[in-house]
C-alpha cells in the first residue's frame, strides 16, 4: 500500500479530505520520528511498539570479490507488532 492509497483510505473512514489527512499522516510521522531520534519508545496502542537499538560493528564479506570488510555500528528502528494486530494479520 502506498502513501496515498492509506491516504485515501483513512479519508473516506474518517469523512476527513485526502489533503487535511495527508497532512495529518505527515505530522503523525514527523513526531514518530522525532521521538525515536531522541531515544523515546512509541506505544502504538493495539498497533505496536517503535523503538531504536544500536547494532554493533561486524564483519562482512562481498560475494562478487570475497574481499572481507567492516560495517559500521549503526541505530536502527525496530518493530514490535501487538498480539492482537498479529492475530488479525494472520
Amino acid at each position: 500500500m502506498t502513501t496515498k492509497e492509506l491516504t485515501a483510505r483513512i479519508a473516506s473512514r474518517t469523512g476527513m479530505t485526502k489533503r487535511m489527512t495527508a497532512t495529518l499522516l505527515d505530522a503523525t510521522v514527523g513526531v514518530i520520528a522525532d521521538a525515536l531520534n531522541n531515544d523515546q519508545v512509541v506505544v502504538l496502542q493495539n498497533f505496536g511498539i517503535l523503538s531504536t537499538k544500536e547494532r554493533p560493528a561486524r564483519r562482512v564479506v562481498n560475494p562478487k570479490t570475497g574481499q572481507e570488510q567492516v560495517s559500521a555500528a549503526k541505530r536502527v528502528v525496530t518493530f514490535r507488532p501487538n498480539p492482537t494486530l498479529k492475530e488479525q494479520a494472520r
